[in-house]
Formats: structure tokens, C-alpha cells, sequence
């Protein structure tokens, strides 16, 4: 039988193939040898950090169900911490007087016991500020297996798509690799031999293996690099490396819940999900992508996730996936005070179309959104302008703040609901626990899901019962910061980008026409009423958050007129405000009081008198109401909360103008910053010189005329 291909040709292809698997064998084996590595080093950090937990445990624990262990004995020989008795050997145990051979062996099983409760519990938490030797060991190794992963996930890939046909036709394809042994094929067998020649020519030479080959050949042979190269890496993308070491070693970040607490039926449906988020300017962490993929798999869901973990670039993402699978349009409906929040976030983290549709122009921009596509932003008072054609369809809604919409008989809940009749998808989101709220989640659910809200009806009684949360699992899902975020320093620090509002405005145009900087720097807190400062209405926003997650809020002004103003606003749940007017023993009772407050308390200072030397560790939510002209201030006042003894995550949050003085002053110290780290050596004094000096303050101001006129 005639064949259109040489032995020759054969044998060069087939030993290409092995020469594929070959190096495919090499990577997974380095793969595997950087995940030992990894484990280890990880194992090495938890045995530290459970051995700093038994140096706490004194040695009369070993006898707390009545052993008869002597601990007295041990006391007496130097042996005060469970931590003690591990280091020493048993030998050493029996030679105490009074312990015999068996009573030393009973003394170590009961310390390991104990060792290994503390290792199974111990968490790792990687950070830049603390480069010890097992650490750096632990990075390096990440580091290493990261350079490798995109050859990895592109081998993988490749696997899944072609091993099969890769392997079979590899097999056929033998018996015309020798020009003898072709004589002596069978017809079946050369005409076997002829198709698999081609299904392996062409999958050898086709874009996803030449991709392949490309990766392989940059994942090869050993990269020599220093501790200060991978740390530098590690404060630059640290959300890649915690990916990788919650992929390999779920259990010492978090929870080792793979899928985050959902019944097991529902986890694996949305385990078949893969985002496809070309086109998002940022690292999901496991667990986003993971709410990602239950957004995408639900359809209409409720993301109930607590304050600063994200729900926001869940969204963005959710939209991104949506929009590569060919959708056109979204919408975001949310609180005014966040509107423009909403805008920047979409435009820094994704390659979306934003078009804000709010204010004198929102009817063109609604036409404009119409026509052309993207993301929508808009207000709840502003959905009363979405007047859409009865056939027009949104690939995806998103409420943020949906708790906004639990009066079904109020306006913006109705136009709401009218708008997500346009939808094929909806997504509500709320940093609200609702469990505690179960007539507005129950509100909510029957706008997203009517069989999941009949379900519910007669167990809302039951919220906190696990038949609970497993029938309101397909609908709402949250998760806490410390199921998900042990790992990482526990200072979050976000932009709050607040919109003025017609008043403020015109104070602000007032201010720059007089060249008042002092006036400008004090943007929206400058009206008479502060229920029409959109600053005001975010903060108020971010305390009732506080609020329901238990915490206390600290806020700091370098303005003795707004701390004032603040204060007289929040009335009963403020304390008195810490000001320099107030004497250093007055300071400490405030503090005192404030500790002993409830959750929701809030502590108003200027930021010159109440960001030194004050110790508040009860508030764990700082709120800085302008930026400051030296970062080293607005440090100082944040370090009053993040110290040694803070037990809960720091959530710092700037509230800023869009358009003003506000975005100027940050962009400018951010440069500063940025020429500061390429010049000079690092050193917390080296802060003292970053500052906006005379001559920036004019060029901001006349920057701010020109841009007005």
C-alpha cells in the first residue's frame, strides 16, 4: 500500500513526540520536586510557629486529666513550658529525681500530643516586614515554582486536549518508522499508521504546540536568585504567591475548606467552571475566583462576603468572563456616595467600557450604553431614566448595597425590579449579615430565586441552623475574613473616591477661585449641611459596615472644623473628640471609654493630637477624612490602631474627591514616593521628606483654576 510520507519523515516525527514528552516529563518533574520543596518549607514555618505556641503552655498542662505526671519535678529542673520538655531529651527527663524511665516516656507522648494539636492549628503568614531564614526559604521556593507555572497550566492544557490522540497516534504511527517493517504491516495497520501520521503532524505543528515548546523552552534549567531579588518579587505580587501556597498547602492559610463552605452536590457543579478573564488587570485570590466561578454557575446570586474581601473585582470579573464569552451589555446600580468608586474600579482592574449614567447627562449616556455597550454605572434614584424596549437584554445586573431595595413598596425598589426583568443575570451584593436579617435576605431571595424563597419561608426562624444555610446555598453566599484571609498582614488600606454633590461644588469652585488652599483641602466637609457632603454620606455608609462586623471606627482630620462637624453628625455613638485643646489625662479616659463602648463606637481626632502616642487597639476601622501633605501623619495615625495587641484586621479607608485637590495631592506624593524608592535607602525617617512643599501647593492650585475655567 502507497504511503505520501518517508520512513524518514516518520521517524523525525515520532522523534519529536518523544522529545515533547521528554521535556514534559522534565517539567512535571520539576513541578513536583518544587511542591516537596514548598511543603517542607511550610512545614518548617508551622513547627516554628507551633513551638511559639507551646513556649506559652506551661507544663501543668501535660497533667490536666490527672496523669500523675509530676510536674512539680519538672518545674524544679527547668522545665517551666511544654516547649521545654519537647527540646529536651527523655533522657535527660528521667535523670530529674523523681521521675522514673516510664514516667519520662509518658511526659514526652503527652508534650507531642500536645505539640501536634498546636502544629495542626498553626497558620503561616507570609510578609515582606518579616524575611526570616525559613521564610525566605519558603518565597524562594514559590518564587522558583511560579516562574514554572504558566508552562505548567499550558502543559496541562495541552494534555487535556491532545494526550489521547497525542499517545494513540504515537503508537500507530510505529510500524512506518522502519522501511522493512512497513513490508510486513497488515493493510489495517498501515492505514492506522497513515492517519496517525497525520493527526500527529498536524498536532505537532499546530499554535497550541508551538506555544507549548515556546514555554517549556523559558521554563527551562535552574534561575539563580538573591533573597532581596524574590522578596522584592514577593512585595510586588504577594497574591500569586499565597495562590500558590494555598494550591500546594491549603491548610496552613486558611481554613482547608476547599470550597469554602458549600453543600458538596452545589461545590462540584461550580468546580466545572473555568473564567476565562482575559481582559482583568489583576491577581484573583482562590478564594475570589472561586466566588467568581459560583457567580457565573448561579446566575442570580447574593454575595454577602464581609467588608474588604473584594466583592467589587468579583463583580468586574464576573463581567470580564461574560464579555470574552461574547455579551455586550452590564449595568451596576448602586449608592450614590460610591458611583464613582464603582467607575475607577472598572477602569483599573478590568478593559471595560464604563459609561456613568448620573446627572444632567445621564440621558444621553443611558442612549449612549444602549447603542455602543459596557458597563452602566448608575444610581438607585437614577434607575427611575431606564426606560428600556421590552425585547432589550443585559447580560448582567449587579445591585451593590442591595439591602437599599428591601422595601418592596418604595420607588428605586420597583425600578430596580424593573430593570432586572432586562436581565439574564443578577448579581446582589451586601457586606450585611443577613443571617441576622432574614426578612430582608428573605426580600432579596424572592427578587433572585422564587423556589429557593418558598423553600426558605418556613425556616426563617432557623437562620443560623445548617438546614438553613444548606437551602439558601444555591442563592447567598458569604464568607468571613478570617475563613479566608489568615494569611496576609492585616492592614487593608482602600481609596473611597466620593462625587461632589451640586452644593459642595459650588463651595469647592468658591475656594479655588480664591486661591484658599486650606479651603480646597477641606472639600466636601466645607458645606453647611453635612447630609449633603458626599464624604459625609460614605463615612456614615462605612461606620453602619463597622458596625454590624463588630467593630470600632477611628477618623482622623487635620481640621479642627470638621472633626467638630463629625462629631456633632454622628451625635451619641461618637465620643467626645480628642483635639489639642484636650489635656493628656483627658486623652486616656476618652480612650478608656471608648474601649469599653460597643461595637459601632466611633473616635473623632485631629490627626496632630490623636495620631501620636495613643494606643487604640479596640478599633480595627480607620477613616481618614482628607490626605494628609506628609504620608509620615496619616502612618502615625494608622499605627494608633495597627500594633502589637491589634487582634482583628486594620481596614484603612481614604475618603477622597474626584476631580479636586484630593486626587492632586495623592497623585504628587505618589511620585514622590516613586522617585524616593529608586534614590534612596528605605528608613521610616526617610518619610519626614515626603512632603508637598509651597511650590506643589501652587502648582496644584493653579492646576485646579485652570481645569474650573
Amino acid at each position: 500500500m502507497a504511503r505520501d510520507f518517508s520512513s524518514g519523515d516518520a521517524k523525525r516525527l515520532f522523534r519529536r513526540y518523544e522529545e515533547l514528552t521528554s521535556k514534559l516529563k522534565q517539567l512535571y518533574s520539576a513541578e513536583q520536586r518544587l511542591r516537596t520543596a514548598i511543603r517542607s518549607a511550610s512545614d518548617a514555618m508551622t513547627d516554628d510557629s507551633s513551638n511559639d505556641i507551646l513556649k506559652t503552655i506551661p507544663v501543668d498542662e501535660l497533667n490536666r486529666d490527672k496523669k500523675g505526671i509530676r510536674v512539680k519535678m519538672l518545674h524544679d529542673a527547668g522545665l517551666h513550658t511544654v516547649a521545654d520538655v519537647i527540646a529536651a531529651p527523655e533522657y535527660r527527663i528521667s535523670a530529674i529525681n523523681g521521675i522514673s524511665p516510664e514516667g519520662a516516656r509518658m511526659i514526652k507522648e503527652a508534650a507531642k500530643a500536645l505539640a501536634a494539636t498546636a502544629k495542626n492549628g498553626a497558620r503561616i503568614r507570609l510578609s515582606a516586614d518579616d524575611q526570616n531564614p525559613n521564610a525566605t526559604v519558603l518565597v524562594t521556593a514559590i518564587y522558583q515554582y511560579k516562574r514554572i507555572l504558566p508552562a505548567v497550566q499550558c502543559a496541562d492544557r495541552f494534555r487535556k486536549r491532545y494526550a489521547s490522540a497525542v499517545v494513540s497516534s504515537a503508537k500507530d504511527i510505529k510500524p512506518a518508522t522502519g522501511g522493512l517493517r512497513w513490508l510486513f504491516t497488515s493493510a489495517d495497520k498501515k492505514e492506522r499508521a497513515r492517519s496517525a501520521y497525520e493527526t500527529l503532524s498536524s498536532i505537532l505543528s499546530n499554535a497550541d504546540t508551538v506555544e507549548l515548546e515556546n514555554m517549556l523552552g523559558s521554563a527551562s534549567g535552574a534561575v539563580y536568585v538573591t533573597p532581596k531579588d524574590v522578596w522584592e518579587d514577593f512585595a510586588a505580587d504577594s497574591i500569586s504567591y499565597i495562590n500558590i501556597l494555598e494550591a500546594v498547602m491549603p491548610d496552613v492559610v486558611g481554613s482547608g475548606d476547599e470550597v469554602y463552605g458549600l453543600p458538596e452536590e452545589l461545590a462540584q457543579s461550580i468546580t466545572e467552571v473555568e473564567p476565562d478573564l482575559r481582559g482583568l488587570n489583576c491577581t484573583l485570590r482562590r478564594y475570589q475566583e472561586w466566588g467568581v466561578k459560583y457567580i457565573i454557575a448561579q446566575r442570580r446570586v447574593l454575595l454577602g462576603d464581609e467588608m474588604g474581601l473584594g466583592k467589587t473585582v468579583q463583580a468586574i470579573a464576573a463581567m470580564v468572563h461574560l464579555r470574552n464569552g461574547g455579551s455586550t451589555h452590564f449595568a451596576v446600580v448602586c449608592p450614590a456616595s460610591v458611583l464613582t468608586n464603582w467607575c475607577r474600579e472598572i477602569e483599573k482592574h478590568s478593559d471595560l467600557r464604563v459609561i456613568k449614567v448620573h446627572g444632567n447627562d445621564k440621558t444621553a449616556a443611558l442612549q449612549d450604553w444602549i447603542d455602543k455597550g459596557g458597563v452602566a454605572v448608575t444610581t438607585y434614584e437614577t434607575t427611575a431614566v431606564f426606560e428600556l424596549d421590552p425585547a432589550f437584554r443585559l447580560s448582567m445586573l449587579t445591585v451593590d448595597e442591595a439591602h437599599y431595595i428591601k422595601n418592596p413598596s418604595a420607588q428605586r425598589t420597583q425600578n430596580v425590579k424593573k430593570l432586572c426583568a432586562h436581565a439574564d443575570r443578577l448579581l446582589f451584593m451586601t457586606g450585611t449579615a443577613l443571617e441576622n436579617r432574614v426578612g430582608e435576605m428573605a426580600t432579596l431571595i424572592t427578587i433572585l430565586n422564587q423556589s429557593v424563597s418558598k423553600e426558605i419561608q418556613p425556616m426563617l426562624s432557623l437562620s443560623s441552623a445548617p438546614q438553613f444555610r444548606e437551602a439558601v446555598a444555591p442563592v447567598y453566599y458569604r464568607r468571613k475574613r478570617e475563613d479566608v484571609l489568615t494569611e496576609l498582614p492585616e492592614l487593608v488600606e482602600s481609596y473611597e473616591w466620593c462625587d461632589l454633590l451640586p452644593e459642595e461644588k459650588k463651595v469647592y469652585k468658591d475656594a479655588i477661585a480664591e486661591q484658599n488652599f486650606m479651603a480646597a483641602r477641606r472639600v466636601s466637609w466645607n458645606v453647611d449641611d453635612l447630609s449633603r457632603s458626599s464624604k459625609a454620606i460614605r463615612m456614615t455608609g462605612l461606620i453602619e459596615e463597622a458596625k454590624e462586623e463588630g467593630r470600632k471606627v477611628l477618623i482622623f482630620s487635620f481640621f479642627l472644623d470638621t472633626v467638630a462637624k463629625v462629631a456633632n453628625l454622628l451625635g451619641e455613638s461618637c465620643m467626645e473628640p480628642i483635639t489639642g485643646s484636650v489635656s493628656p489625662a483627658r486623652r486616656q479616659e476618652i480612650i478608656d471609654e471608648f474601649d469599653k463602648a460597643p461595637a459601632g463606637a466611633v473616635l473623632v481626632a485631629q490627626i496632630q493630637s490623636g495620631g501620636t502616642g495613643l494606643n487604640i487597639q479596640s478599633a480595627s476601622v480607620v477613616i481618614l477624612c482628607e490626605p494628609q501633605l506628609k504620608p509620615s501623619i496619616e502612618n502615625q495615625a494608622i499605627s494608633r490602631a495597627y500594633r502589637m495587641g491589634q487582634a482583628r484586621s486594620v481596614l484603612v479607608y481614604r475618603l477622597l474627591c474626584d476631580d479636586t485637590v484630593d486626587e492632586r495631592i495623592i497623585n504628587i506624593l505618589a511620585e514622590k514616593q516613586k522617585e524616593f524608592d529608586a534614590f534612596a535607602d528605605e528608613s521610616k525617617a526617610a518619610d519626614d521628606t515626603l512632603e508637598l512643599d509651597k511650590a506643589a501647593i501652587n502648582d496644584i492650585m493653579q492646576a485646579e483654576q485652570d481645569a474650573i475655567a
